[in-house]
């Protein structure tokens, strides 16, 4: 865990799909954010101008880092952060933990940015496969991405999500507790928490301890849907489940001291979004 000093903020490029690298980090900068945690996946070879598909979260997302080539870029993006300030805090990627060789690309590029974390994900749960069984694959491939961040200088996040086999901060500490923080920790996710794997923030927070490492900032809510079924969506910073000004308590009494990153998926334009969200967040 990073420990002293206040708290700083950066965004998770993934809620700025319309802006390209450029335009998305001097909007940080000028909005006054420390941070950039760029999205990295492979580029969706669509044109906006062609009409054939408009920019959003998880398809035409211009505000990435194309993993195929990020190691030859990693100069390129480091300079884009830097002319207008900011830190390359994560590279947050869509990689499983067996996907050992374009883990340790990213890894390269994230050392080239003097980036400390690149986020890869825990595996899918549906019911089909037994945890447990999961659970030990998950350890022996993190096992070998441990070894890559200790050979490449950076440390592996796990993120905390719906859907995976660590929905909870119990269920994150059972893998990452097999390892050496220093190289693999845990991104704590409230949001996510809101739709599986709710725990006391303050007591996991305690659990996890040193492998806390990065905070994603978003809230969600749960609603009913015209046939009566109970969903969870987005929702704006200060109207979900999630009392932000609680968390962000506990994260000053458990002596956390590092990025809040922000990712919010509600309904408003980004710009919006960015300086509303921002203002928050100091307020706290």
């Amino acid at each position: 865990m990073d420990v002293g000093g206040n708290m700083k903020f950066s965004v998770f490029t993934v809620m700025m799909p319309e802006f390209d690298l450029d335009e998305t980090a001097k909007i940080l900068g000028d909005l006054g954010f420390d941070g950039v945690e760029w999205r990295v996946e492979r580029a969706v070879e669509r044109a906006v101008e062609k009409g054939h598909e408009k920019p959003s979260y998880w398809g035409y997302n211009r505000s990435t880092v194309d993993i195929s080539t990020i190691v030859e870029s990693a100069t390129k993006v480091k300079l884009i952060a830097g002319r207008s300030g900011l830190e390359i805090i994560c590279l947050a990627t869509y990689l499983g933990v067996g996907q050992v060789e374009e883990i340790q690309r990213a890894m390269r590029a994230a050392r080239a940015m003097g980036c400390p974390y690149v986020r890869v994900g825990a595996p899918p749960y549906d019911g089909t496969r037994n945890y447990n069984q999961l659970y030990e694959g998950a350890v022996k491939d993190v096992r070998k991405v441990e070894s890559l961040a200790k050979e490449e200088g950076v440390t592996a996040l796990l993120e905390i999500h719906m859907g995976n086999i660590m929905p909870s901060a119990g269920l994150a500490h059972r893998i990452v507790s097999n390892f050496d923080s220093e190289h693999v920790g845990v991104i704590y996710d409230p949001g996510n928490m809101v739709y599986e794997g709710y725990e006391q923030w303050k007591m996991g927070m305690e659990l996890l301890g040193e492998y806390l490492r990065h905070v994603h900032v978003k809230n969600s809510a749960w609603g009913k849907e015209r046939t009566g079924a109970w969903r969870a969506e987005a929702a704006r910073l200060e109207e979900g489940i999630v009392d932000w000004r609680r968390v962000v308590a506990d994260l000053r009494e458990v002596g956390y001291g590092g990025y809040l990153s922000l990712e919010d998926f509600s309904g408003q334009d980004t710009l919006t979004k960015l300086k509303r969200d921002l203002a928050f967040l100091k307020g706290l």
